[in-house]
């Protein structure tokens, strides 16, 4: 393991005025893991691009070597032919084209005349794809009727069945069930044994711990420290990762709960086949500064709950009161007006526009609080969002940046910001953590007991059970799309939590 397979040295790479990396220098050795973490706008996507060809070679400044030749990528073709093969935290799949389509994109195998597909082989191969990630799902299926963490095993199916020399994941597991993520440790280890290099990123330290063989972290652009795992100290990598010492990772503080805010009752969600329901008869309450955790396996149906609540997702049957009165909930309009939020569980895909900046992002929600007699009032806007994102501590230059241009954790805020700046009194979480960073995540547990500190009611969903049971008053643990379990903060534990999320309590 000690040949060394790719060596990047002295990178550095702008975008305009700011500096992405600085000087960054990082080696792989043939048949090892090696973790790469830093906080979100730390510089891992942006060197781990320039690795794979998406950002060309005269973009950037520095060199790339591969087995000690000098490589000069302008594209990720290049890059692929050179092996080297990247699973992107954001899935990167045509949701209109069918499994094997995705999985051979590009590749698809022809028969003897080149222009007829060899539709038979085709889907054999795919079969035999997908059994290689331990997935059972139909060839022919389109993958926009698959599920996000489906849709992630076929990424890294489609990266394996090429034979990469070296792999790169990019928060492989942000999207798995915990299986799923089992898995995928058994393939990592296999690949290892098989002498193929992999760089893996991720913010769940455990994995990174458990999978690495070395761990460098970066910071700022710039590389704080490379460490063997034998060496490795938790603290000590979570101090370089965020440049201070973090003295409590959950700040959950107990805080007087006020009257009901939020009755449900008989809320049911039915399921795209006939007959079928997703969620069943629901029926909870909500109260004043209370952090209602919402926990349950995937595909329990906890999405699905807070989505027909706010009125973004179908439901057949379903009451809703507000402080006691009933109230009429049809679409996620009657929910803002309610002062009612939902952060997504994808912030990609309903979380926030693309196109639009973070001010017009964090605007795009409270319409009637900055709409004049004729016109926007530009001033007032500006300023409201300027004063969230200094709140929120978001990284970016000007509130005028492009959305797409910031690291996932500062588009989580960006989302935050959306809400926050409708002055609700009920906000839903859906994974409020999921693909950010340690730092940013102990800053939206901060945020979370500040707004139930003001009375904000507050519905938590998170696979991470650590976190959800840290931070929560209150627990619901659904199985079935139904309450499999209630119960309150000083009698969980983490046994009786999967007990109740497995229908055996």
């Amino acid at each position: 393991m000690d040949q060394v397979v790719l060596r990047m040295k002295g990178i550095s790479k702008r975008f305009y005025a700011v500096i992405a990396l600085r000087e960054v220098s990082l080696d792989l050795r043939r048949g090892e893991v090696h973790a790469l973490v830093g906080e979100n706008g730390a510089g891992k996507s942006t060197l781990m691009k320039i690795l794979s060809g998406s950002y060309p070679s005269a973009s950037f400044e520095g060199e790339v070597e591969i087995e000690g030749e000098a490589v000069a990528f302008t594209s990720t073709y290049d890059a692929e032919r050179a092996g080297i093969e990247m699973i992107y935290q954001e899935i990167s799949l045509n949701p209109e084209l069918s499994v094997a389509e995705n999985i051979f994109l590009g590749k698809l195998p022809r028969r003897r005349l080149p222009w007829f597909i060899d539709w038979k082989r085709t889907h054999a191969l795919a079969r035999e794809a997908l059994a290689q990630v331990g997935l059972e799902v139909g060839t022919t299926q389109a993958v926009r009727l698959l599920s996000t963490s489906q849709q992630q095993m076929i990424s890294i199916a489609k990266a394996l069945y090429r034979r990469p020399r070296i792999l790169v994941l990019d928060e492989p597991t942000s999207a798995l069930t915990d299986r799923e993520t089992e898995t995928l440790m058994r393939i990592l280890h296999s690949l290892r044994a098989q002498g193929i290099s992999c760089i893996y990123i991720s913010h769940k330290l455990e994995e990174v711990f458990n999978i690495a063989d070395r761990i460098t972290v970066l910071r700022d652009g710039s590389v704080i420290s490379t460490t063997p795992r034998q060496e490795v100290v938790a603290a000590r990598v979570v101090e370089d990762m965020v440049g201070r010492k973090i003295e409590m990772m959950y700040p959950k503080v107990q805080l007087p709960v006020g009257q009901e805010v939020l009755r449900v009752e008989g809320l049911t969600v039915p399921s795209r086949v006939p007959g079928r329901n997703i969620v069943e008869n629901l029926s909870f309450d909500l109260k004043a500064g209370e952090i209602l955790g919402l926990g349950g396996l995937v595909g329990s149906g906890r999405s699905e709950v807070v989505n027909a609540i706010f009125g973004s997702h179908r439901r057949s049957a379903g009451r809703f009161f507000l402080d006691g009165k009933p109230v009429a909930l049809s679409s996620p309009r009657d929910a803002i007006r309610c002062r009612m939020g939902l952060l997504t569980e994808d912030r990609r895909v309903s979380g926030f526009v693309g196109t639009m900046s973070i001010r017009e992002n964090v605007s795009l929600a409270s319409f009637r609080k900055i709409f004049g007699p004729l016109f926007i009032r530009r001033k007032t806007e500006r300023w409201e969002v300027q004063e969230l994102s200094g709140q929120l501590n978001i990284k970016t230059p000007s509130i005028e940046t492009n959305v797409l241009n910031l690291s996932g954790g500062n588009q989580q805020k960006v989302v935050l910001a959306k809400w926050l700046m409708t002055d609700v009194r009920i906000l839903f979480l859906d994974e409020p953590t999921r693909g950010i960073d340690v730092g940013a995540k102990v800053e939206v547990y901060n945020l979370m007991t500040e707004l139930a500190r003001k009375g904000v009611a507050i519905v938590m969903i998170s696979s991470e059970l650590p976190e959800l049971l840290a931070m929560c008053d209150r627990f619901i643990v659904l199985y079935g799309g139904a309450i499999r379990g209630s119960f309150q903060r000083e009698e969980i534990t983490e046994h009786k939590f999967m007990s109740a999320a497995t229908g055996v309590l």
